[in-house]
């Protein structure tokens, strides 16, 4: 649990978040901007977090919180083409800009890659500095609750995009967690024909309440065309089972989309990858024209992740919501704010 209801989450150690004030305020760089975060989200990476998974590159004392939007309040003098009042979202992803991966357009995977709310302190204090070239605009009619969602969707776009999913393919999605009903929004937006599989039958309901045909494995089992098979199969629940499900469900040429993250070895049938020609692909994190389409779709209103929020809590609920997160296989998406509807 927090200890208290002051204005940052900090990660103190497995199980344990830390209250306490944000850090001591401080003069902007040049090419800085202060952000006061307004709706931050709890991500399945932050409850790795907490849990102790990530001890080795999490440092106690970190400020938590890498999906956010918010409302820009300094500029440091360098930075151009942004002004106190703008509304923004972050995008966390600091990469060195130098090495090779980033010079060739791959800034997303650099070898050293920096993740705010990760490495360092990120959006859930009422006070944030950031880089300015990290600022993403939102337009002010814009929700920031639902910005509060434009990172994973930012997500959602990169696995698309990595899948050169077209118009009328039939797309798989393996898990109906926040990520995978947003990749199939995306999936959808792009003009796929939709199929999703949870075992848990709430998060199959919310799919359906969503348009989207939403079984268990075991009706997709039965359900199994040869000729309808999927194109694409995006594989976000993170366990062998989805694994097994989005490789074998595949149709011959097709490619497989891996977003969940898988915390130890998988087996895969490369007998079966080699007989049919099926690519596997891997996704992390995004490109920033993924991230400035996610905004786009959400502008549009071509992509609305807002039915996703299950609630919106204080800072000083942090730790209830990230043990909710953990117990329940009815939350979906939970935000934080530093001042929650009737606060």
């Amino acid at each position: 649990m927090i200890a208290d209801q002051n204005a940052a989450v900090r990660y103190g150690q497995a199980g344990e978040l830390l209250g306490g004030t944000e850090s001591p305020r401080r003069g902007l760089a040049a090419d800085e901007v202060r952000v006061a975060p307004a709706y931050v989200g709890i991500c399945g990476t932050d409850l790795h977090i907490y849990l102790g998974h990530m001890d080795g590159r999490v440092a106690p004392g970190t400020v938590l919180g890498h999906e956010s939007s918010g409302i820009v309040t300094e500029v440091g003098a360098g930075v151009e083409g942004w002004a106190p009042g703008d509304h923004v979202c972050v995008d966390p992803v600091v990469s060195c800009g130098v090495c090779r991966t980033c010079r060739t357009g791959l800034a997303h995977v650099c070898p050293d890659l920096k993740i705010l709310g990760i490495d360092a302190d990120g959006a859930m204090q009422g006070d944030w500095i950031v880089p300015a070239r990290n600022l993403v605009r939102i337009g002010a009619d814009v929700d920031l609750r639902t910005a509060g969602l434009i990172e994973p969707l930012a997500v959602a776009v990169h696995d698309v995009r990595r899948s050169r999913l077209v118009a009328n393919e039939r797309a798989l999605i393996v898990g109906a967690g926040p990520v995978g009903l947003l990749i199939a929004m995306t999936a959808r937006d792009a003009g796929a024909q939709v199929q999703v599989v949870e075992v848990n039958e709430h998060r199959r309901a919310i799919a359906r309440s969503l348009g989207f045909d939403a079984t268990a494995p075991d009706e997709l089992v039965a359900r199994a065309d040869a000729d309808n098979a999927p194109d694409v199969a995006f594989e976000v629940s993170g366990a062998a089972a989805g694994l097994t499900t989005a490789y074998t469900s595949l149709t011959p040429g097709g490619r497989m989309v891996v977003v969940g993250i898988h915390s130890e070895p998988r087996e895969l049938d490369l007998r079966s990858l080699f007989e049919r020609e099926v690519e596997i692909l891997g996704a992390r994190l995004y490109a920033r024209e993924d991230f400035e389409r996610a905004v786009g779709l959400v502008e549009s209103g071509r992509v609305d992740p807002a039915p996703l929020i299950s609630d919106i809590v204080g800072f000083g609920s942090a730790g209830r919501a990230f043990d909710r997160l953990l117990a329940s296989g009815t939350e979906m998406k939970i935000l934080l704010s530093a001042t929650p509807p009737g606060a």
